[in-house]
């Protein structure tokens, strides 16, 4: 087999980053012959997405290693092994060490319990596929316990990256070319409980934007909205490299089915939460990860969901139909019906884009700092998708644009 190895990455950013590791490793182990499908164990239609791909490959490349980790892979090794054309089936701690990618002979499964694992692993990488944007791990695992939540079981328990290794990393990618880095874990306002001093990860963010002057952006992935600490409040008001788009794991607006979910916040929290970051960065635009059909979730509780929407004036929405994972404590609650999920999911979307046509038309005849990730398309600091009219930028630049026209889902702008 020639040419590069497969990496069929499923799922969350943070697998996007180890999946740039396992590239690493392959490469430094001199293997092409390798097809990798790093599994995500979210929802049920993940799991069934990696299993079509694994079937595929060993279909259509017999003579491929078909290796499968990550978290589906974590939780249920020996229904993964079983599948045909599987090789090997590794955990998320044993993925991402060098020795792993070597040479044969290896045993058929190598996953070690998770919840034992008290550190992260050495695995900083500087080299990142996509040239602009790099993601950077910055903790893994999760010490909270939401009740439809199985990814504690693939990742373990919270532990933190030092400041000093982030910084490293950083420095690296920025000398390498990269503009904008994201940083990603599994709960990273959980970050630095576990670290000698407890530093926050406000405290990380301010730290590492002095110690690397020449990052030009930094963004956050997915954050607790009751764990944004004082930190990183303030530095929302006085840092402008800290890119004015926060992505909030809100999942319901309605306080039952949060108490129900274990969630550490109730509807007003999140409304307190957005007004209280936008007092600090008026010009902030949210995302929110939320789910539809939750365990007895009435047509009044799922309106709420609904309303926040519009109260917190929510932009970008990434949706879930609610998924039963064994194991956990919703799926043993009373289900509301899957149809009737799926039409939920249907309408928060809908519901999501009218949010985001409306944000994007605000934004026609103001200038946009974009930052270049194809000849013509790029992202502005809140995060808008931006096609250039007119003319072409170098990927990797950092372009002013003026926005001439919005689209549902992107602004049209030239450079000015």
């Amino acid at each position: 087999m020639s040419g590069a190895p497969d990496i069929l990455t499923f799922g969350c950013r943070l697998n996007a980053y180890e999946s740039e590791v396992i590239r690493g490793h392959l490469r430094s182990a001199g293997r092409r012959d390798v097809v990798v499908v790093n599994t995500c164990a979210v929802t049920a239609e993940a799991e069934r997405q990696a299993r079509q791909a694994i079937r595929k490959a060993a279909r259509e490349k017999p003579d491929a290693e078909i290796v499968v980790t990550g978290c589906a892979a974590q939780i249920a090794p020996d229904r993964y092994a079983a599948l045909p054309g599987v090789a090997r089936v590794l955990g998320n701690a044993e993925k991402l060490r060098l020795e792993s990618w070597g040479p044969g002979p290896h045993p058929t499964v190598q996953v070690d319990d998770i919840m034992s694992l008290k550190e992260t692993a050495s695995h900083l990488t500087a080299a990142f596929a996509e040239r602009t944007r790099a993601f950077v791990q910055i903790q893994q695992g999760c010490d909270h316990r939401c009740t439809f939540c199985i990814i504690p079981f693939g990742r373990g328990n919270n532990r933190s990256v030092p400041i000093g290794a982030i910084v490293e990393e950083i420095r690296r990618l920025v000398e390498a070319g990269v503009k904008e880095v994201v940083l990603t874990g599994v709960d990273i306002t959980g970050y630095g409980s576990d670290l000698p001093g407890r530093p926050s990860l406000g405290q990380l963010c301010r730290r590492l934007l002095a110690l690397v002057p020449d990052l030009p952006r930094l963004r956050l992935s997915s954050l607790d909205p009751v764990e944004i600490d004082e930190d990183l409040y303030r530095l929302l008001a006085e840092e402008a490299r800290l890119m004015p788009h926060l992505h909030l794991s809100v999942q319901a607006g309605n306080d039952l089915i949060l108490k129900r979910m274990k969630r550490r916040h109730l509807r007003r929290d999140v409304l307190a939460s957005v007004a209280r970051a936008r007092r600090a960065r008026p010009e902030l635009v949210f995302g929110a990860d939320l789910i539809a059909g939750f365990p007895t979730e009435s047509d009044a509780a799922f309106e709420d969901s609904m309303s926040l929407v519009e109260e917190a004036e929510l932009t970008f929405l990434h949706v879930f139909p609610y998924s039963e994972r064994e194991g956990t404590p919703a799926a043993r609650m009373p289900q509301v019906a899957k149809a009737q999920r799926k039409a939920r999911a249907a309408r928060l979307r809908q519901l999501g884009e009218t949010q985001l046509a409306r944000h994007l038309a605000a934004r026609v005849g103001s200038r946009q700092r974009v930052l270049i990730e194809r000849p013509v398309l790029g992202r502005a600091e809140d995060f808008s998708e931006v096609q250039l009219a007119r003319g072409q930028a170098e990927v990797g630049s950092i372009v002013t644009a003026e926005v001439l026209a919005a689209g549902p889902s992107q602004l049209e702008g030239r450079i000015a």
